[in-house]
């Protein structure tokens, strides 16, 4: 029976390379002189640190940019809130999200579902598998979930006849 999984998935490489060119970048530039200005990462969680909101939305800003151009989607950073450490200086935890999380495995089950298309779909740990008679029909499911969910990174892999 052919199949695919829905899955959302970022290479951890691509964002410790990105980050190490934003460290580089930032401590390079000349309006970023003398300030304590960087990017940690620990696993898919980065803090970046500057001395005001404005210089870290800069330092965001190049995130975003080096991450784009390394093919990681920027759709998957979920921001919190700034928090403001000794003086003026702040900092920012920026998490990368990897994984279907229930509710949006379920809303995409609900909408393969609702489009009546035999096909059929699972749930399985972070990924949901989708399964039907023809390939035809799981091309069709691709395109579907394609429209429809467009606020996350989506990847379609597991191919299989």
């Amino acid at each position: 029976m052919p199949s695919f999984d829905i899955v959302s998935e970022v290479d951890k490489q691509e964002v410790r390379n990105a980050v190490d060119q934003v460290n580089k970048e930032v401590s390079t530039r000349f309006d970023f002189k003398g300030s304590d200005a960087r990017v940690e990462q620990t696993d898919y969680q980065l803090t970046v640190f500057a001395d005001d909101e404005f210089k870290l939305e800069q330092i965001l800003d190049i995130l975003r940019t080096r991450l784009t151009k390394r093919n990681v989607d920027v759709r998957c950073l979920e921001k919190d809130q700034v928090e403001k450490i000794s003086g003026n200086k702040v900092k920012q935890v920026v998490t990368v999200k990897t994984g279907l999380e229930t509710e949006l495995a379920k809303k995409i089950i609900k909408h393969i579902k609702d489009s009546k298309l035999k096909v059929q779909a699972s749930i399985q740990g972070d990924v949901v598998r989708v399964t039907g008679a023809k390939k035809d029909m799981l091309q069709e499911a691709i395109q579907m979930v394609k429209k429809t969910i467009d606020n996350f990174p989506l990847q379609f892999q597991n191919f299989r006849d």
